[in-house]
């Protein structure tokens, strides 16, 4: 079965849960130190698809991976950048399940209007770094030692992804409800999708 990209639904929580928890519970990679409850992925779930993309790829009944983006800083200024983040099942690593990801949020972030991506890397990590530096993100600066979990300090590198150029005066970002039913999101599921080798 051909792997496929969605929107993610609440529903989806306990996998995404299976697929996240141990980057909680087992390593830096999150700086969450608790696996979430179902029923708190719920929420963030229907919170951030209210306005940004969350996205799933499934193979049959089990979930691949998913990524999302979120708001980049609380301040209205900054309403035109978002954070991002990919995780991916144990089982499909190395499936271009990421790329395949990433490809299909960017380019729905770009219909609704925004301009720069940032992703937060706890270092060392270098098979994310690999992945974002091959879809355009540049290193721009690293927090150091600012996050302790698992009994060290830990850095930060943060990489910024230029979405689309900037304009003078942009239009206000557009909410993921509002482009779900265009043909240009449609468009943009299936750019990452056909990435998918399996």
């Amino acid at each position: 079965m051909r792997g496929r990209i969605r929107a993610a639904a609440p529903s989806d929580a306990g996998g995404v849960v299976e697929i996240y928890g141990p980057y909680c519970e087992e390593s830096p990679v999150s700086f969450e130190i608790r696996r979430p409850t179902i029923d708190e992925m719920e929420e963030r779930i229907a919170k951030i698809s209210e306005q940004y993309p969350w996205l799933i790829c499934q193979n049959g009944p089990e979930l691949a991976g998913f990524a999302y983006a979120g708001p980049h800083r609380e301040r209205a200024a900054y309403r035109w950048a978002v954070d991002v983040a990919v995780y991916i099942a144990a089982g499909f690593r190395g499936l271009h399940v990421g790329t395949a990801l990433y490809t299909s949020l960017f380019e729905i972030l770009k219909i609704q209007g925004f301009y720069k991506a940032y992703a937060g890397i706890t270092i060392p990590n270098p098979a994310s770094i690999g992945l974002h530096r091959s879809l355009g993100f540049e290193l721009v600066g690293t927090y150091r030692n600012v996050g302790f979990k698992a009994g060290s300090w830990h850095d930060v590198a943060w990489w910024e992804l230029t979405l689309q150029p900037p304009v003078y005066w942009p239009s206000e970002p557009i909410s993921t409800t509002g482009v779900m039913h265009r043909e240009e999101y449609f468009e943009a599921i299936n750019k990452g999708q056909k990435m998918l080798a399996w």
